[in-house]
């Protein structure tokens, strides 16, 4: 699956949030990633970010499709990120 997640959580916790996320993602700008995952992966992924986050101050939205080519992005500005290594 396609996943596109995107995160609001406290700055304390952004770093934590930002390398679990570089885990299993590709970083595309500010708090937001994307890539494709299996079903394992996204439970893993989100598992991880359940452990770091506090949930009743922060955020975390996923949008999924089955593949990339579902999903249509504009950017308007400079780009960021985009594909490259997950460590």
């Amino acid at each position: 699956m396609f996943v596109i997640l995107v995160y609001d959580t406290a700055v304390e916790r952004n770093p934590k949030v930002l390398k679990t996320c570089r885990k299993y993602l590709h970083w595309t700008q500010r708090s937001v990633f994307q890539g494709e995952l299996t079903a394992a992966q996204y439970r893993a992924l989100m598992a991880a970010l359940g452990v770091v986050i506090d949930p009743d101050h922060d955020s975390i939205v996923t949008y999924t499709a089955r593949s990339p080519e579902f999903v249509q992005s504009t950017t308007l500005g400079v780009p960021l990120g985009g594909p490259g290594d997950i460590l």
